[in-house]
């Protein structure tokens, strides 16, 4: 005669697993802003961010965002928003949507007729203010 099996070891250790199992971290792109723009991002109000078109920005946006030598697509990198440098300065979390190159809103902060890496915004996934 075989022992009876007890299910409920099997659902004690999904419910361990679900609470243990690893999350997938996302890359994220930390960029600094002006405490106006900072505070329109925060508030839901600006829903884009621009980079000019330079050497520098270049190296980092393309058909993907390079973070530490690694290329990423847009969809999948998180951006780390902070306004200022000091150790205990604001910051947020925003989940990038895409991006792409053109034209932006002047109310935005976006010069009338220049072009730039604009960074679409989704969501914002945490604050620490």
């Amino acid at each position: 005669m075989q022992p009876r099996y007890d299910y409920r070891y099997d659902l004690f250790e999904e419910e361990e697993y679900q609470r243990n199992k690893p999350v997938k971290v996302r890359p994220v792109l930390h960029l600094n802003l002006k405490q106006k723009w900072f505070d329109m991002i925060a508030s839901g109000e600006k829903k884009e961010e621009y980079r000019e078109i330079k050497p520098f920005w270049n190296r980092v946006f393309g058909a993907y965002i390079t973070i530490r030598g690694k290329r990423y697509h847009p969809s999948d990198v998180d951006i780390m928003f902070s306004n200022g440098y000091a150790k205990n300065r604001r910051q947020m979390l925003v989940e990038c949507m895409y991006m792409r190159v053109g034209t932006g809103r002047t109310d935005w902060g976006a010069d009338p007729g220049e072009q730039y890496h604009t960074l679409v915004l989704g969501e914002i996934k945490s604050k620490n203010f």
